[in-house]
């Protein structure tokens, strides 16, 4: 039985072609919780699927996982969000053991480390790829993070107050290291990551996974600054 929560939830779902994948993932939603489907440019009927299925749909023209996500961000008006992919390979049906530190104000930021269920789930050059992510966050911030988790929850406006810029694959990595200099309370917890449905649109290839590499050196890269969002954080404890 999936859990809900007495508080307000919204989930992005940033989508590039997900239309085969979509009624699986907006069945496993939490009931009482909205699913915010952002169409990335989609030509396999994306967005009627999601609306016939009863998502709210955001269209993002500018192609980028980062722009998809923002996009949603800026769309959602519920207390906590939650990001989750739409390919089929994480179940949104877990996000509330992924948003509960956050909704009990136990952690600011959570992520689900991704547990691979089956040979094939997770390519091997996307698992080295990460390994080497974990390594840099590390030596950046000081977190002991072993997976830059896609499927991650937060509170509205404690994200909307990192000023995140970065529109490509570069964008979840961003969150995390603005959040960790804001002093956000950042905790992971294991989730199954099973094969997705298609082909993925950045770790599919080598050239997609070290594109997403590149992005991410360029967040790692930017000089540390000051966030507003330690503020906002801290008052929601």
């Amino acid at each position: 039985m999936i859990e809900t929560s007495p508080l307000p939830v919204d989930v992005v779902l940033p989508c590039l072609d997900e239309a085969e994948a979509l009624p699986w993932v907006l069945d496993r939603i939490p009931p009482g919780w909205r699913a915010i489907v952002v169409d990335n440019g989609s030509t396999d009927g994306t967005p009627d699927v999601a609306r016939s299925l009863g998502a709210s749909v955001v269209h993002e023209p500018r192609r980028g996982f980062g722009a998809a996500c923002h996009a949603g961000l800026s769309a959602a008006t519920a207390d906590v969000v939650c990001f989750c992919d739409c390919d089929g390979s994480l179940d949104p049906g877990l996000l509330p053991q992924v948003a509960g530190p956050v909704l009990d104000g136990s952690a600011d930021l959570v992520l689900g480390r991704r547990r691979p269920t089956a040979l094939g789930a997770w390519p091997a050059h996307a698992r080295l790829a990460n390994l080497e992510l974990a390594r840099l966050i590390r030596r950046r911030t000081g977190l002991r993070l072993r997976d830059l988790g896609p499927m991650r929850a937060a509170r509205r406006e404690a994200l909307l107050a990192l000023s995140l810029s970065d529109r490509r694959s570069g964008y979840p990595l961003q969150m995390v290291v603005r959040a960790a200099e804001a002093g956000w309370r950042v905790h992971e917890t294991d989730v199954p990551y099973r094969p997705r449905t298609g082909r993925s649109k950045v770790t599919g290839t080598w050239r997609g996974t070290w594109q997403a590499v590149r992005d991410m050196r360029a967040v790692l890269a930017e000089p540390p600054a000051a966030h507003p969002a330690a503020a906002v954080a801290g008052a929601a404890r």
